[in-house]
């Protein structure tokens, strides 16, 4: 396995369970990935801060007195995130000596097809100096960064989900260009810490990928909870000042528009992290940066398969690189498994308030031909 975060150690862990000799490759200080370090954990951490923040802002409802004095800490919000995280990677840490998988410090590259039936990885360590690792399977599960803005580099003021979880200072102001998971999220923790959040969307609406009608409630709560979103925008710039950055943007009629923020985060999707893999020596020919596989997760190249975020036409989820990672574990031990299916894979959104589905949405649904019938129930009532 080429990576250590979900997909690659869920692989290698039922491997070792179905009695095969695993090997996990991983460049990070850690294991865990993106989904531990910088991601799904360190999130839902905050917005559990978070959470409770905005309970004690309410306290005499629920009984509680003497709360008025509270303030945020915001370091202690990041010593729990870490505290969290460090918990995850030890356990992970168990778990690999406990089915004694073999880890490898470094950064795995290909160097080319198998040779007699045997596939090899150059690993090079952070020290500079490099390994050679051998198996007659390789998965492939190196997972995905952030992307961002063409033009622009990440530092201390213009953000990725990777430098926000570690800004000394809770902003006062912040503008999220994205509104997917991320931006959503992420939005929703700094509000409810009082920061001042703009949210700047190029489609028509917030969290696009769920149905119209989620989108439009989350639009009317956001509201309510006074963060101003501008969707159907187009030209985005950052401009860095003494006060941070000021934002500009064409609005939905033609107008420009610009917002000055301490913080600006980039939140506008994920590019897979197939650049400096080795591929090439390969015949795998990526879509976009893209794997793309079979059902089995299988690659063109015999041998190869490929799991997570760097697989072309599945969700970057955690719970979908697991699920691959399971299925290419049963496929190489020889016993039962089923594909993916990629019409029936949940999602999650953590924002207050939260959001699931699965499925089809009522539009998509529509578009296939299907006759839709809408049920709603109203949770309070549930």
């Amino acid at each position: 396995m080429v990576g250590g975060g979900p997909a690659g150690y869920t692989c290698a862990i039922r491997c070792a369970q179905y009695g095969l000799k695993a090997a996990l490759i991983d460049a990070n200080d850690r294991l865990g990935g993106t989904c531990l370090l910088w991601g799904c954990i360190p999130t839902k951490a905050m917005l559990f801060s978070a959470e409770l923040w905005d309970h004690l802002k309410h306290a005499d409802r629920y009984g509680i007195a003497g709360v008025e004095g509270r303030k945020v800490d915001w370091k202690g919000v990041l010593s729990r995130k870490d505290d969290v995280i460090t918990r995850h990677t030890k356990g992970l840490d168990f778990l690999m000596k406990k089915n004694k998988i073999t880890t490898f410090k470094g950064y795995g590259r290909l160097t080319g097809p198998a040779k007699n039936g045997i596939h090899s990885v150059e690993v090079k360590g952070a020290d500079g100096k490099t390994q050679t690792v051998q198996a007659k399977k390789l998965v492939l599960a190196t997972g995905s960064d952030a992307r961002m803005l063409p033009g622009y580099k990440a530092d201390e003021t213009i953000l990725t989900n990777y430098e926000i979880l570690k800004i000394p200072q809770m902003p006062k102001s912040l503008v999220v260009i994205g509104s997917g998971a991320v931006g959503v999220e992420f939005a929703s923790v700094f509000k409810s810490f009082g920061a001042d959040v703009t949210i700047l969307e190029m489609l028509p609406r917030i969290v696009p990928v769920e149905d119209e009608e989620i989108s439009k409630e989350l639009l009317r709560q956001y509201k309510k909870r006074e963060i101003d979103v501008h969707l159907s925008i187009k030209d985005t710039k950052i401009e860095k000042n003494k006060q941070g950055v000021l934002v500009s943007w064409v609005d939905s009629n033609g107008k420009p528009q610009s917002k000055q923020a301490e913080k600006v985060l980039v939140a506008v999707g994920r590019a897979p992290r197939t650049y400096d893999l080795g591929i090439e020596k390969t015949s795998i020919k990526p879509d976009r940066g893209f794997i793309m596989t079979n059902e089995w997760m299988e690659t063109t190249e015999p041998g190869i398969y490929a799991v997570g975020d760097i697989v072309g036409g599945l969700p970057q989820l955690a719970h979908v690189g697991s699920m691959a990672g399971l299925v290419v574990a049963a496929r190489l031990a020889g016993k039962y498994a089923k594909p993916v299916n990629r019409a029936r894979i949940p999602g999650c959104t953590y924002t207050e308030p939260q959001i699931a589905s699965v499925g089809l949405t009522e539009a998509q649904a529509k578009e296939k031909g299907y006759q839709v019938k809408v049920g709603k129930f109203p949770f309070v009532g549930n």
